[in-house]
Formats: C-alpha cells, structure tokens, sequence
C-alpha cells in the first residue's frame, strides 16, 4: 500500500478567472476539500482547495495559487494526492479502491482468475476489472461479498466466486 491515496484529478480550467473543473474520488465528493492541502503525486506542488459549486460530471473549486485559466488550464490531468494518515480508518468490509489495485485474484480452489486492474462504480455496486490470463479483453467482477467473500490485503490476494460463464 502506498503512502499516498489519490483523491482527485484535476479536469482543466472552469470559467476564465482560475477555477478548475474537479473530479473527486472521495464517496462524498465534496470531503475532497477537507483533505487539503492536496499534492501533486511527486510532492512538488500543493494546494488547498475551496469547493465553489456542483457541475456537471464534477465541482468547480479554486485552488491556491491558480488565478487565471492559463494555470488552470495547465493542471489538466493532474491527481491530486492525500497522505494516507490524514483519511479515515475504514471499517473491515470497506477498502479504499486504491488498495484493490494490484492484487491478485483467485477462485476458491485457488486458480488465478486475473489481477485488479481498476475499480468502477456503476452506481449501484463497484465492478473489479480484471485482467485474467487467456482473455483478449478484461473481465468485469462484480465487487460484493457474495462474488467477492475474501480481500486479504496483507497477503495481496482476493478470493472470489465469479457466477458461471464469466470467465469462459
């Protein structure tokens, strides 16, 4: 698990007077700010962050040190980076999506099903892509605790129950 999770990523410039378009990766998208200051994912910049308002597909906010569209403009793509310390403590059924990313996926027999590559959220429950040996393309795993009955962090594995045909 790394030191840092990532939070956020800056989506361009909202307006001409320096706010940026903010995507949030926190379950309620405005505890980004609550986080701050934020850092970029080699530490050398940091900002504090001011939510303005809701748009649409994210928030407008204003960073510290971003006054015109040019500066914002320039952080396009860029995540932004909480240490890990400063989140809350989930509870034992709950994981930050950054710590599913990597681990290795097995059935309960043990055959290796793939590895997580990326987390969705579909809106009702989260999706574990996998990329799975054998398949040309990645296979979507359903993220509950009927599929998924065992993450186990400290060793980097999942243990799950794919429904049939899944894996064909």
């Amino acid at each position: 698990m790394s030191d840092k999770v990532c939070v956020g990523a800056i989506a361009g410039a909202f307006g001409v007077r320096g706010e940026v378009r903010l995507k949030s990766f926190t379950a309620v998208p405005e505890d980004i700010a609550s986080y701050t200051p934020l850092e970029t994912e080699d530490g050398k910049h940091s900002y504090t962050v001011r939510i303005t308002r809701q748009i649409k597909n994210g928030l407008a906010a204003r960073l510290s040190g971003v006054t015109n569209k040019d500066a914002a403009d320039a952080l396009r793509g860029t995540q932004l980076f909480v240490p890990r310390d400063r989140l809350p403590t989930l509870p034992d059924d709950e994981f930050y999506h950054a710590d599913l990313i990597g681990l290795t996926v097995s059935d309960t027999g043990g055959t290796p099903l793939g590895k997580v590559m990326a987390v969705h959220n579909n809106g009702a429950d989260d999706l574990l892509e996998l990329s799975a040996p054998g398949q040309k393309q990645t296979v979507l795993l359903p993220f509950t605790k009927a599929v998924v009955p065992t993450v186990d962090l400290s060793q980097g594995r999942i243990v799950a129950e794919p429904p049939d045909g899944l894996f064909s």
